[in-house]
């Protein structure tokens, strides 16, 4: 008799579940229609599926896709670093919640420089042609090694219910994992910025800077709780499980620390290089730059410090703010900073937008089924993940 209960104990647990709703019909339409673009991308070529050219090389999917993919991906590691590093247990009930949105980001990064590779049969050879003086292929085995790393991270997770056998080796190799997956994306954070230093003549000089590296690397840490603040909205609402405001508040306060330290930077860059007077010149340059200054940063710091802060609708605002604040960076570094020097403008193809918006769909559904099954957050189904 105990032996048949716990057999129907074992089938039960893998009984996966996933609830259809209207909003998640869309998105199955919306990742088929991506993954259709996908497979015509690869069977035709660049120039049929994309508005690429020999003058814009990097578009939808370098700009949005990698570029402000990797950034936006960046709280997992943030995460890792406050709970894990500087022990700060409070923190423990969004761990693994910015990990999974984490460890989809990056996987939906892989896929977004995949379509990107104009010969995607060749994908293979950064890892046996070693051009160790290129930023780009550090940029590749970074990115390339972080997601291995995080997918190995969430095998903890995983074998809590699937192969229970390998849970407790998970387990034991979880911290120097979790070391690992803090140097990595230290690493490509700043050199995907990097990548644009040897462009001191192209891009415009609100956005070049011999300091631009680390501007990216700043700006990845303090997007880290932004977006941690708009996932648990979203997640609050389909399952029932709200995070407390004392926590994303605390993080809110870390995010405003980098945010400062950001800003200062950026002033004090543009007053050393002279180009300050460029921001208030009333181009479309030094327009866009404003906006992203003051939406992405300035205003979000004011309620990351105020009272303001202290409320859900304040914290959703600031995550807002400051993810799409770091959009419009890294879309004004690849296209507006780029346009003057590259020549006309480029507009995204409705395959590279179907390409895009589908892999966004794609991360949405694998996050609600990956929640619905696992143990990430407290809701009616699932226990408090374990510290």
């Amino acid at each position: 008799m105990s032996g048949d209960k716990n057999l129907l104990q074992e089938i039960a647990a893998y009984k996966w579940k996933f609830t259809m709703t209207t909003t998640r019909k869309v998105l199955f339409l919306l990742a088929g229609l991506g993954i259709a673009c996908m497979l015509f991308r690869l069977a035709t070529g660049l120039g049929i599926a994309t508005n690429l050219n020999d003058k814009w090389p990097w578009g939808l999917w370098i700009g949005f896709d990698v570029l402000t993919g990797v950034a936006l991906a960046g709280g997992g590691y943030f995460t890792a670093i406050v709970v894990h590093v500087l022990h700060r247990n409070k923190y423990h009930a969004i761990a693994r919640s910015a990990m999974l949105t984490s460890l989809l980001g990056y996987l939906l990064v892989m896929a977004g420089l995949f379509m990107d590779i104009g010969q995607w049969f060749n994908f293979w050879r950064p890892f046996v042609s070693w051009g160790h003086a290129s930023v780009l292929f550090e940029v590749f085995w970074c990115v390339s090694c972080y997601t291995t790393v995080q997918v190995l991270e969430f095998g903890e997770i995983l074998t809590e219910k699937v192969g229970t056998k390998y849970h407790n080796a998970f387990k034991r190799a979880l911290p120097v994992l979790m070391i690992v997956g803090i140097v990595f994306p230290t690493l490509h954070q700043s050199s995907l910025g990097a990548l644009y230093l040897i462009m001191v003549d192209k891009l415009y000089p609100l956005w070049w800077s011999p300091y631009i590296g680390l501007m990216f690397l700043i700006s990845s840490f303090f997007v880290g709780p932004a977006m941690i603040c708009v996932e648990t909205a979203l997640a609050g609402k389909a399952f029932k499980h709200e995070v407390p405001v004392s926590v994303l508040h605390g993080l809110v306060r870390i995010s405003g620390v980098f945010m400062i330290l950001y800003l200062a930077l950026k002033l004090y860059d543009l007053a050393n290089r002279g180009v300050f007077h460029l921001v208030f010149a009333g181009n479309l340059e030094g327009n866009m730059f404003l906006a992203e200054i003051i939406l992405g940063v300035i205003i979000p710091l004011f309620i990351a410090f105020s009272s303001a802060g202290n409320t859900r609708k304040g914290l959703v605002t600031f995550g807002a703010l400051v993810s799409g604040g770091l959009i419009f960076n890294r879309m004004n570094v690849v296209f507006t900073g780029m346009s003057a020097a590259l020549g006309g403008w480029y507009f995204p193809s409705v395959m590279e937008w179907a390409v895009s918006i589908g892999l966004v769909a794609i991360g949405c559904l694998a996050y609600c089924f990956i929640v619905e099954n696992f143990n990430i957050m407290e809701h009616k189904d699932h226990h408090q993940a374990p510290a």
